[in-house]
């Protein structure tokens, strides 16, 4: 793209999120790291940055249930997405061999990728960390010995650190989808998918109804999530991926034909699907 952004993202630089958001934007994007997803978030509604980037599921580990629930706050709309294959590699200091290793730092998520290098290494402690990169740099920042972290190929190279296994995760169809939001409506491609949120009403078959306006106009679901509503409880979010873009007709008619049947609808955005 032309166009220089910038974009935040939750993590330390060389984090997954920050190497998805220069595939999807341009090498000379610039990324800001934040502490939390929260962070993100209120750094995107305030537009400092205009765009950020959040992970929303992972073929291996499922979704990202507290981005999901960040969705539905006012202010933010999505505006694209991007899948990145996951490779994680064991990272240590340069002299530190295998069999040394009593610690591996690394996200929760990347962790539950490696099932099978904790399963059969019960001598090392596995903790998790805020961060792939982050896991890293406090490797090298504290000069931790016998320590290792599940991170990026990217994280090992800038804090200087060796790839000591390459490609450890459990599957090597690992992907991640990544949503690009912001606080305005911005352009990167014709949309041909669209995301929603709604709860239904409390009746029978009602998310059978929700389904069918889609089915009666012809409109191919690619995802329904489903998500605890807060202070109702055994009530519930839907949230519901489809192709089109809300300038079409028959989308339209759906999302009027949706909102006679529902208590709650939002629409998160129309935006071009990864390829």
């Amino acid at each position: 793209m032309n166009q220089k952004y910038e974009i935040a993202f939750q993590g330390e630089h060389y984090a997954f999120s920050e190497i998805a958001a220069k595939n999807f934007l341009g090498e000379g994007t610039v990324c800001h790291p934040m502490p939390s997803f929260e962070d993100v978030f209120e750094a995107v509604r305030r537009g400092k940055p205009e765009l950020g980037i959040i992970p929303i599921e992972n073929t291996t580990s499922g979704s990202i249930h507290r981005n999901y629930d960040l969705l539905v706050e006012d202010g933010i709309q999505i505006v694209g997405e991007v899948n990145l294959r996951i490779s994680l590699h064991l990272i240590t200091p340069k002299d530190v061999q295998f069999e040394q290793l009593q610690k591996i730092y690394s996200h929760p998520a990347a962790l539950d990728q490696c099932r099978n290098l904790i399963r059969t290494n019960p001598q090392i402690e596995f903790v998790p960390s805020y961060d792939t990169a982050g896991s890293v740099k406090l490797i090298a920042e504290k000069n931790l010995k016998n320590t290792g972290a599940i991170a990026s190929e990217f994280a090992a190279q800038d804090y200087g650190m060796r790839i000591l296994k390459k490609e450890i995760g459990d599957f090597q169809e690992n992907y991640t989808r990544f949503l690009i939001i912001s606080s305005k409506k911005i352009s990167f491609g014709e949309p041909n998918k669209t995301s929603i949120v709604f709860s239904t009403r409390h009746i029978p078959g009602a998310l059978f109804k929700s389904i069918s306006v889609f089915f009666l106009r012809d409109i191919n679901l690619l995802k329904i999530e489903s998500r605890p509503l807060r202070g109702k409880p055994w009530q519930y979010l839907f949230y519901l991926d489809f192709s089109g873009n809300m300038e079409e007709k028959n989308c339209q008619n759906a999302i009027e034909h949706l909102k006679e049947i529902t208590e709650f609808i939002k629409i998160l955005g129309s935006y071009p699907a990864a390829k």
